[in-house]
């Protein structure tokens, strides 16, 4: 066994520096007053895509945002190599305050909270009509995430050649939300996507929707310079599209200065993160009846008004009970 002794003059001898040889910690962080600003374009496995000015840069997050993220949408400043030339990589090093945030998790009862997209002005909820079947209860999710986060709403109805409208109009057309109903014959010859840029001009737009609604096949027409992998298969016994898009992609609208940002297809959207008492601002069709609703009504109770209000006609009962489902979930979280 070797042994050293109190004096030993080996040299493979790891020994501590003290304190006064140590370089002192400091919170101070640099303020990097010549960041240049960029928004961010997508995110992959820790590499973010920026613009910065007319540049596509490549760039990752700078240490001392700890565990802030940067996602799709969000204003930064960065540092380092901004040329944009290959094999560079310039740093986040400031993420600037957000005007609205889509945020979902995975279902209602993951705490772990997903943000999808930042700054966005507008959430666009691309539902078909059918192939694959019009799905009510995920829209009213999106609504509610949209309305918490500071989005305006909008619907875009697909594959109207395939099945009528009017029963989904039913629901929502009344509502107040701008919609557009498109078929393929329609974006085939472009009047569809025409009616749609109405809609984008001068905003910056989310599009979400399940697998197999036509979303990245609406969005591709819309930004035909940016030609994203597409499908038409939606698996005949489960009634979903595939995954065709898997990272979220900020898009310029050409002619436009809108910007539109196509996400992963959704096979749920969980609320985990919304507040039971602010679901209710998703249904302003039943938001006017809970005015007689006892103190503290959780909407799903003997003596709430909007059984009443819905009877008198002043509302689909669907919308109610899509209410009503929506809180259940919600409700069960609490109590986990």
């Amino acid at each position: 066994m070797r042994r050293y002794g109190k004096h030993t003059d080996e040299d493979d001898i790891r020994t501590r520096p003290g304190r006064r040889n140590t370089r002192p910690r400091t919170n101070i962080r640099p303020k990097h007053e010549d960041a240049a600003e960029g928004l961010v374009l997508t995110v992959d496995r820790g590499r973010l895509t920026c613009l910065v000015e007319d540049r596509v840069i490549m760039a990752m997050k700078a240490r001392e945002l700890g565990r802030k993220a940067a996602v799709v949408g969000d204003r930064v400043a960065l540092v380092g190599d901004l040329s944009g030339k290959k094999d560079t990589l310039a740093r986040i090093v400031r993420i600037a305050e957000r005007t609205s945030v889509l945020r979902r998790t995975a279902d209602d009862d993951d705490p772990y909270e997903r943000v999808v997209v930042a700054n966005a002005d507008q959430l666009a909820v691309v539902t078909a009509l059918a192939d694959p079947e019009p799905r009510p209860r995920l829209i009213d999710r999106c609504l509610v995430a949209a309305y918490a986060g500071g989005l305006d709403p909008l619907l875009v109805l697909t594959k109207s050649d395939l099945a009528p409208p009017d029963k989904l109009l039913e629901l929502y057309g009344h509502l107040d939300i701008p919609y557009v109903v498109t078929s393929r014959e329609e974006l085939d010859d472009g009047t569809a996507v025409a009616r749609v840029r109405e809609q984008l001009d001068g905003k910056i737009t989310a599009f979400v929707g399940h697998s197999g609604v036509g979303k990245t096949t609406l969005v591709n027409s819309l930004v035909p310079q940016e030609q994203r992998r597409t499908t038409g298969h939606v698996n005949a016994v489960t009634g979903r599209g595939r995954h065709t898009t898997t990272s979220a992609l900020a898009l310029p609208l050409s002619g436009s200065d809108g910007w539109v940002i196509d996400t992963p297809g959704l096979r749920s959207f969980g609320l985990h993160h919304v507040d039971p008492s602010r679901v209710i601002h998703a249904f302003p069709d039943l938001e006017p009846g809970t005015e007689g609703c006892p103190r503290a009504c959780s909407h799903d109770e003997p003596d709430c008004a909007l059984d009443a209000w819905v009877a008198e006609g002043h509302a689909d009962p669907a919308r109610l009970y899509s209410l009503r489902r929506l809180l259940a979930t919600r409700e069960r979280k609490e109590g986990d």
